[in-house]
C-alpha cells in the first residue's frame, strides 16, 4: 500500500516493495519500477542522473523520465499510474503538462485486505495533554465562545458583537480564548431538503456541539430557509445558558440584535472563564489532516511524516481525520484495502462515484487539481497529487467513512468527503469534532480555522526558511538534513499534544482563523 511506498524513504524494505536508493543527488527514484524519477534541485541540460542525459531543464521537484515511455503508455511513480504519455517521451525529458494525459480513474476495488490492527498503546501508558473537559464527556483544545448563524442575513449582527470583544475586553477573563463570529454566505435561496441543506445542518450542529465552543449563541433573521426551528427539532437541541438562539425579526431589528447578544455574551463570559484545564487523555485529541499535495515534495516528506502522526494518535486511542474527497481520486482504492470492512469501503467508492457525477453535472474536470500553484511545484495529475495526498492517513485500518460536516461515531483513522478547497474541507473536518487541524504545505500558506488551532508543516527546508513565520513543522528536512519520517513524524506528534495544552501556533501568533469558516454550498442558489 501506499503509506508504505512512503516509508521507503527510511530505506526500510518492505516485503520487497520498495528499492529506493538516496545515492544519485540529482534526483529521486521512489520504486524500482517508476519509469520517472523527481529532481532533487534543478537538473541542467546534459546533466546525468539514473545513467540518464537530462534532454532540457528540469525544475527542482519536477519529473525526469528513466525510459523511453511511447505514446499511450503508463507514466509511472511510487509504482502507480499517474498517467499516459500524451506523446513519445525519451529518455531524459521533462514529464509535465505538455506531454501527459490524465484519464479517470478505473479500479478493481479490493476492501479490507490490507488490514493492520495497531498495537494500541495501554491506556495507563498513553500521553495527557492539559484540555478542558466539557459536561457532555468531550475535551475541548480552547476555550472559545462562537456567535454563529442560521443565513448571511445575519452575518452584519453577528460580526458585530463579536467585535466588542477585543483583546481589551476580555483581558479580565483570562481562560477564554475569545469570542468569534462564525458567518457564511447562505441559508436561504436553497432548497429546504436535500444535500446542501442537510450539509449546512450537520455543520451547524457540529459546531455547535463542539468541544472547543464552551458557549454558543445562534442568530437567524427569521423568514430564512434555514430555519433556526428546524434545526432544533431535527436533533432535539434544547437552549441553555452556554446555547442561545434569536431572531432579528422577532428581537425587532439590527440594532436591538446587537444589544440583546453583547447582553447574552457578557452573560456567558464569566461562567466560561471558571472552566480550566484539566490532564485529559490524548485519546481525546481528534486531528484533521488537512491539504492534499501543494507540490512535488508532499508525498515524499511532510504527508509520510503526518501519516506517521497519525498512526501515534490512532494507536493512542485518539483520531485522525482525512478529507478532501477530490485530492484522493485515483488514490482510493489504496483506502478501500484498509477499509475495516466492506460497507465502510464501498461508502468511500459511493462517495468517489458521486464527485465524478457532480463534476460532470458541473461540467467540470477532478483534474482541475492540481492547481497551477501545485504544477509549478512539480505535480502534474490529480492521481500524482492524490497519491501523495494518501499519505497522510498513516497505515491504521480505515474505521468509517463520514458525510460531509457529519458528527463522528468512532475514534481511530477515519475519511470524511468533501471538497479540495481548504476553508471548505475543514470546516466539516472540524464539524465532525476536530479539535486541532495538521495543513501540510509545499508552496506556502497562510491559514488558520477557528476555533481548532492549525498547525501548517512544510513539505522543503527553502520555504519553510523563506515564510518561517507561517511554518510550524519543517518536514523538508527529510530530503535536505537526511531526518527520517519517524523523526519529523514523532515531532509532529509532540506540537500536536503541546498545542492541543495551549500552545499557540505559528497562525494563532498572527490571528488567523476569523474568515475560514466556509459551509460547502452544494446544489442550486434560487
Amino acid at each position: 500500500m501506499f503509506p508504505e511506498t512512503s516509508i521507503c524513504f527510511l530505506l526500510i524494505k518492505l516485503k520487497g516493495f520498495c528499492d529506493m536508493s538516496l545515492e544519485d543527488k540529482l534526483s529521486i527514484k521512489l520504486n524500482k519500477n517508476d519509469n520517472v524519477a523527481t529532481a532533487f534541485s534543478e537538473i541542467s541540460s546534459g546533466q546525468i542522473t539514473h545513467d540518464v542525459k537530462a534532454e532540457n531543464v528540469i525544475p527542482k521537484g519536477h519529473k525526469i523520465a528513466l525510459k523511453q515511455i511511447n505514446k499511450g503508455e503508463k507514466i509511472i511513480k511510487y509504482d502507480q499510474i499517474i498517467g499516459l504519455a500524451e506523446k513519445d517521451i525519451s529518455p531524459g525529458e521533462h514529464v509535465h503538462t505538455d506531454n501527459t494525459e490524465f484519464r479517470f480513474s478505473d479500479h478493481d476495488y479490493e476492501f479490507s485486505t490490507s488490514v493492520k490492527l495497531p498495537n494500541f498503546i495501554p491506556e495507563k501508558e498513553r500521553p495527557l495533554f492539559n484540555g478542558y473537559k466539557r459536561y457532555d464527556g468531550q475535551v475541548g483544545t480552547r476555550n472559545y465562545i462562537g456567535i454563529l448563524t442560521s443565513v448571511n442575513c445575519s452575518a452584519t449582527a453577528a460580526r458585530n458583537i463579536a467585535k466588542v470583544f477585543d483583546q481589551n475586553k476580555l483581558s479580565q477573563y483570562p481562560n477564554v480564548d475569545g469570542v468569534v463570529s462564525f458567518t457564511h454566505g447562505t441559508g436561504c435561496g436553497m432548497a429546504s431538503e436535500g444535500d446542501g441543506f442537510e450539509a449546512l445542518q450537520r455543520i451547524l450542529l457540529g459546531y455547535i456541539q463542539h468541544p472547543n465552543l464552551a458557549g454558543v449563541l445562534l442568530i437567524g433573521l427569521g423568514c430564512e430557509a434555514n430555519q433556526i426551528k428546524f434545526l432544533l427539532d431535527a436533533f432535539n437541541l434544547n437552549e441553555n445558558p452556554f446555547f442561545q438562539t434569536m431572531t432579528i425579526q422577532e428581537i425587532g431589528g439590527l440594532r436591538k440584535t446587537i444589544e440583546e447578544g453583547i447582553k447574552r455574551v457578557e452573560v456567558m463570559l464569566p461562567e466560561v472563564n471558571k472552566i480550566e484545564r484539566s490532564q485529559e487523555s490524548i485519546e481525546h485529541i481528534s486531528l484533521a489532516l488537512q491539504c492534499g499535495g501543494s507540490d512535488a515534495w508532499s508525498g515524499i516528506t511532510s504527508n509520510p511524516a503526518l501519516g506517521y502522526a497519525a498512526d501515534l494518535l490512532v494507536k493512542n486511542g485518539g483520531t485522525a481525520v482525512l478529507a478532501e474527497t477530490p485530492e484522493i481520486y485515483g488514490a482510493e482504492h489504496l483506502l478501500t484495502r484498509r477499509a475495516i470492512n466492506k460497507k465502510v469501503g464501498q461508502k468511500l467508492v459511493d462517495r468517489i462515484l458521486w464527485w465524478e457525477d457532480y463534476v460532470e453535472k458541473n461540467k467540470g474536470s477532478l483534474n482541475n487539481n492540481p492547481s497551477p500553484g501545485n504544477k509549478a511545484g512539480g505535480l502534474t495529475t490529480i492521481l500524482e497529487k492524490s497519491l501523495g495526498a494518501a499519505a497522510k492517513g498513516g497505515t491504521t485500518p480505515l474505521n468509517d467513512v463520514l458525510m460531509y460536516g457529519e458528527k463522528s461515531r468512532s475514534k481511530g483513522f477515519l475519511f470524511m468527503d468533501s471538497p479540495g478547497y481548504d476553508p471548505a474541507s475543514v470546516t466539516g473536518q472540524i464539524a465532525t469534532g476536530c479539535n486541532v487541524v495538521s495543513f501540510t504545505t509545499g508552496r506556502g500558506s497562510a491559514f488558520g480555522s477557528k476555533p481548532s488551532p492549525s498547525i501548517k508543516i512544510a513539505t522543503n527546508t527553502d520555504m519553510f526558511n523563506h515564510m518561517i513565520e507561517d511554518m510550524d513543522v519543517n518536514a523538508g528536512k527529510i530530503v535536505s538534513d537526511n531526518s527520517s519520517i519517524e523523526e519529523v513524524g514523532k515531532e509532529i506528534f509532540d506540537l500536536v499534544i503541546r498545542v492541543a495544552s495551549g500552545e499557540k501556533s505559528k497562525s494563532e501568533m498572527q490571528g488567523l482563523g476569523d474568515l475560514e469558516f466556509v459551509p460547502w454550498q452544494i446544489g442550486a442558489t434560487m
